[in-house]
């Protein structure tokens, strides 16, 4: 029997797959795919904020800060540069240049061109100094060490602000070096060697008037005297130029926009160069011989105010403050503040004949001590009793007669001190001279009531009260000039770019007293010259007619505070019967010869008087002086 046939199965075929997720096994955990989308919504929101962030910034630029940031751009492509403008002489009356501007240079090199590597030779930089040192005044070792101390550099300032004058030596010395090394006779040792060019402040007088003057600072700005004073009138205004630049060079086809510097304008003084120099020369003299601390000399032109000479002595060269002493960097001359002694003492006669209580001939009996409040007061001389006319007191210079004066201006002493103080203000003493000098002083007087025990007794002779040069020397113009006082002028005009001369306005004049007053106190002030009991004969000018006071103060000392020394002093005008010039000399501290002021001072007035007339060419005087009797024995 056959066996029953088995029939094969076929592979089962694969299952397809379900759309279904497998259900997962008991107890395991199921993995899911993370979806996309928010992750490419954040990507986009993100951009979306930059995108935003760019488009407002690119607003913000283009739009709303255009201006800003074109005007900082320019800022960098532009280069602004000062054109300095040129500062304005200073000149004499005649217009002399006291003070002006040049072209300076400073002297450069480059230390790397003189290395043997590159001149093929040692000891260039020897040469270079060596050559140098003449044409610059200066030591040779100075500038070897400058031109060796750093050889890599390419710049080194060898001399600065140096004169046009000494730049042509420098390029006459370039020159032979070129013309010798192109013989091939050895290197160029000054091809480096070169200049920058500056404007520099020149006084071509030196010491001349230096502490009227003043000076500038490293900047050309006015730092001293005339020069500060006047700054803004003598500095001018800058001028601007603008330029475009690409990598530090200007664009040769760039906007150039520019300002032009508007120069100073000139000042021309009152003073005259000459009649200056013979007052400065002989204080100096003075002062030398006298081994004095400092002196003065100031003269004035009595009808017109203006001062004509301020000199001091000592003093320093402008042209080189570096090598200046620094206490003598001033104008004295109303800086210093200084009991003025008997040249004061025409003040106080001056209120006594205005006053009508007493004439020139007055009697005056003189002792030989005068108590007065807590002392007993003396001359400079003991002396028998004197029998003096009034015009006798001021030409002896008494002390004690010129108190016993002074006590008629009141019924009480109280009353006397008010007018007296009343005229003293009149003459100027303790204001402004009016000339608004840096650093000047007004002087020192108290009010009436503030008078100590003393100073009724010592204030008519001229202890007690302070002053300048130049406040005493007003005093005696006001005389000259009939009892009017001008008040006194430095600058008579300027002159701007455009060449014309604006003259200064006139001073103001005040009436101190009449000039009948003014006429018997000339006459009085002409016997301490003229008459042999005065004490002013060493002022005397053949030919002229001189009115004039000396002056002996006890001085004290800037240092202690305490009186120290003598101030000697004289002051007058000439000719006495038609007044041109007055001049007042004062001598502080002279500690050889003599102390008193005609001896001191008298020679230096008539050198500088003598001067100051020939130079004015004022003519001799016509007529004879009063002479007034000294003592009543004489009528």
């Amino acid at each position: 029997m056959t066996a029953p046939r088995q029939t094969r199965r076929p592979f089962p075929a694969p299952a397809r797959p379900s759309a279904r997720p497998a259900r997962p096994r008991p107890g395991s955990q199921a993995l899911r795919l993370g979806s996309p989308r928010p992750r490419l919504r954040m990507i986009g929101a993100g951009f979306t904020v930059v995108l935003l962030v760019f488009t407002v910034r690119l607003l913000q630029v283009q739009a709303v800060d255009a201006d800003a940031y074109a005007a900082r751009a320019n800022l960098n492509r532009y280069i602004p540069v000062t054109l300095a403008a040129e500062r304005g002489a200073i000149t004499d009356r005649s217009g002399v240049a006291l003070a002006s501007t040049v072209d300076a240079y400073d002297i450069t090199a480059a230390p790397d061109l003189l290395t043997p590597e590159r001149t093929k030779t040692e000891g260039a930089a020897h040469q270079a100094a060596a050559l140098l040192a003449p044409a610059l005044g200066e030591e040779p070792a100075v500038l070897e060490q400058k031109l060796t101390a750093n050889p890599k550099s390419k710049y080194v300032v060898l001399a600065r602000r140096q004169s046009p004058q000494v730049w042509k030596k420098v390029a006459a010395l370039k020159k032979a070096q070129a013309e010798r090394a192109a013989r091939k006779q050895g290197p160029n040792v000054l091809a480096g060697v070169n200049r920058e060019t500056h404007r520099k402040r020149v006084y071509p007088n030196g010491e001349l008037a230096a502490g009227l003057l003043g000076f500038v600072n490293a900047e050309g700005r006015g730092a001293g005297g005339l020069e500060a004073q006047l700054d803004r009138v003598l500095a001018g205004q800058d001028g601007r130029r603008v330029y475009a630049q690409s990598g530090g060079r200007q664009v040769p086809t760039g906007d150039v926009k520019e300002q032009a510097a508007v120069p100073g304008s000139a000042v021309e003084l009152t003073i005259d160069r000459d009649i200056q120099w013979a007052a400065q020369s002989a204080i100096s003299r003075q002062v030398r011989e006298s081994h004095a601390d400092r002196g003065y000399v100031v003269v004035q032109d009595t009808r017109t105010g203006e001062i004509l000479a301020m000199a001091n002595a000592p003093g320093y060269d402008p042209n080189d403050l570096s090598s200046a002493d620094r206490s003598a960097l001033g104008n004295f001359a109303l800086q210093d503040a200084y009991e003025p002694g008997s040249v004061s003492k025409v003040m106080t006669m001056a209120a006594v004949l205005e006053e009508g209580v007493a004439t020139p001939g007055t009697r005056v009996e003189v002792p030989n001590r005068l108590p007065r409040a807590d002392r007993a007061f003396a001359d400079d001389i003991d002396h028998p009793t004197w029998h003096l006319t009034l015009n006798g007191v001021l030409a002896k210079s008494s002390n004690i007669g010129t108190i016993l004066a002074s006590e008629q201006l009141g019924k009480t002493r109280e009353q006397a001190n008010e007018v007296l103080y009343g005229y003293l203000r009149k003459f100027g003493i303790g204001r402004p001279t009016g000339l608004g000098f840096p650093g000047e002083t007004p002087g020192i007087l108290a009010k009436p009531e503030q008078w100590t025990a003393s100073r009724p007794y010592t204030i008519p002779f001229g202890q007690g009260l302070s002053l300048n040069a130049v406040q005493a020397a007003s005093v005696y113009s006001t005389i000259a000039g009939g009892g009017e006082r001008v008040q006194p002028s430095l600058v008579r005009g300027t002159r701007g770019p455009d060449h014309r001369f604006v003259p200064a306005p006139e001073p103001p004049r005040t009436r101190v007293i009449s000039e009948k007053t003014a006429r018997e106190l000339s006459a009085m002030l002409e016997s301490v010259v003229d008459d042999q009991e005065g004490t002013g004969t060493k002022a005397k000018i053949p030919g002229y007619r001189v009115a004039g006071k000396t002056g002996t103060s006890n001085r004290v000392d800037p240092r202690t505070g305490r009186y120290q020394g003598y101030t000697a002093s004289f002051a007058g005008f000439a000719p006495a019967d038609q007044p041109r010039v007055t001049v007042y000399c004062a001598v502080q501290n002279p500690t050889s010869g003599n102390y008193f002021g005609g001896q001191v001072c008298g020679p230096v007035f008539k050198q500088v008087m003598e001067f100051a007339l020939k130079t004015l060419q004022v003519p001799p005087s016509g007529s004879q002086p009063p002479r007034l009797p000294v003592s009543y024995d004489d009528r």
